[in-house]
Order: structure tokens, then sequence, then C-alpha cells
């Protein structure tokens, strides 16, 4: 899965998990990651104890799930992306 990514995709995924406005239908829209890769990347890229808080922060967060959320949040563009640090 990670292998098949273009450089700096994973990072850019790991940044819209964080995200709270950002589903896991819009990762999987633009990248093709099902829920479950975005689990597997963010358990490989985090520390532990980082991947442990992400886990807990999004378990059940309306705003990651599309169907849960009942809005259509197909894609959201937080101020930083595409900005050059």
């Amino acid at each position: 899965m990670e292998r098949d990514l273009q450089p700096g995709q994973a990072d850019r995924i790991v940044e819209m998990a964080w995200e709270d406005r950002t589903p896991f239908e819009a990762i999987e829209a633009q990248f093709g990651l099902t829920e479950s890769d975005v689990i597997a990347l963010m358990r490989s890229k985090l520390k532990g104890s980082s991947f442990r808080l992400w886990r807990k922060r999004v378990n059940g967060r309306r705003t990651k799930h599309q169907k849960i959320a009942g809005v259509d949040l197909t894609r959201h563009v937080c101020p930083t992306q595409g900005k050059l640090r």
C-alpha cells in the first residue's frame, strides 16, 4: 500500500487523517485508500503513543465519517494545503 504512493503522498494522507473536517471518504476518493488502509498507514508512520491518541480522537467522530455526519463532505482543504513551509 505505502509503496504504491508517490513521494510526499503518505505525509499528506497523515495530515488529512489528523484534520477533523476531512472524512475518510475524501481520502479514499483522492488517494484510493480505505479507512483500514489509512489506519495501517497511520500505525506505520506514527509513534505508538501518537497512533493511540489519533485512534481515540477519530473513533466515532462524526466529521470523519460521511455516513454518520449526514453531510456531503467530499474534500476539505486546510489553510496550509499547497503552501510551502
